[in-house]
């Protein structure tokens, strides 16, 4: 299926076979000026929620894009949720961080303004940094054909990670760390898994410190020290196939 276009408002009730359901605004004009869809092709539509129709269209105009649904399905959200607390970092490292994360599977993604970070969020970057990542998340959604959007967070500083460690199963991605994220257990307990990734120059010790007296515990990937655009993507991975989601 070479065609997946979002539409946030289609409800379950709208999908059923025979019916027919159109996409309008941005998403339209897209799908017929730049993926040149056609009436008689076929292509899925999803909500962002679960939710996945299969189609045909029935007419094509940059306005609006019908099809009549063949198909539909709801996926459960998968469980635990695996969120990256992905730091800030310069050039667009943190940006194909969150890209391949998405593509990987990440459930959610919250920005940390650490104290390493050389790129910073402030005044109108703030709103601006948050609505960029979330355009990079919703095409690496559509690219991987995900019937969950991730989320993503406002900006977290260091303390606010630690109120949420207490919470979830917070894992740091330390290189120095002793435990192994291959061998980590009981994955699967309930709570949310939160992988934390520092900026450039890693997670400084006082956050360190700070996050694992509030319950987060430090990991490594392997011998090799990854880059801030690689090392949640790696975990994440490892994380896939520890699940079972791969």
């Amino acid at each position: 299926m070479a065609h997946f276009f979002l539409d946030e408002s289609l409800r379950e009730e709208d999908c059923r076979p025979g019916s027919h359901v159109s996409v309008g605004g941005s998403e339209a004009k897209h799908a017929v000026t730049v993926s040149r869809v056609r009436p008689g092709e076929q292509l899925l539509l999803g909500n962002g929620a679960g939710l996945v129709l299969r189609g045909v269209v029935v007419s094509a105009a940059p306005s609006e894009l019908a099809l009549t649904v063949e198909d539909a399905a709801v996926t459960p959200r998968p469980t635990p949720r695996i969120r990256l607390v992905q730091a800030l970092a310069k050039g667009d490292r943190d940006e194909l961080a969150v890209q391949a994360a998405t593509e990987l599977g990440v459930d959610g993604v919250i920005p940390w303004a650490a104290a390493r970070s050389v790129s910073r969020w402030e005044g109108a970057k703030i709103a601006k940094g948050r609505d960029r990542w979330s355009s990079i998340v919703r095409e690496a959604s559509k690219q991987s054909i995900r019937p969950w959007l991730p989320e993503i967070a406002d900006l977290a500083t260091t303390k606010q990670l630690a109120v949420l460690a207490a919470s979830t199963r917070m894992l740091l991605l330390e290189p120095t760390a002793s435990a192994r994220l291959a061998g980590m257990t009981a994955l699967d307990e309930g709570r949310d898994i939160v992988l934390v990734v520092g900026p450039e120059g890693g997670i400084a010790p006082a956050e360190l410190d700070l996050l694992q007296e509030a319950g987060a515990v430090a990991v490594r990937l392997g011998e090799t020290v990854l880059r801030t655009s690689t090392a949640g993507p790696a975990a994440l991975a490892v994380l896939n196939a520890a699940l079972g989601r791969w």
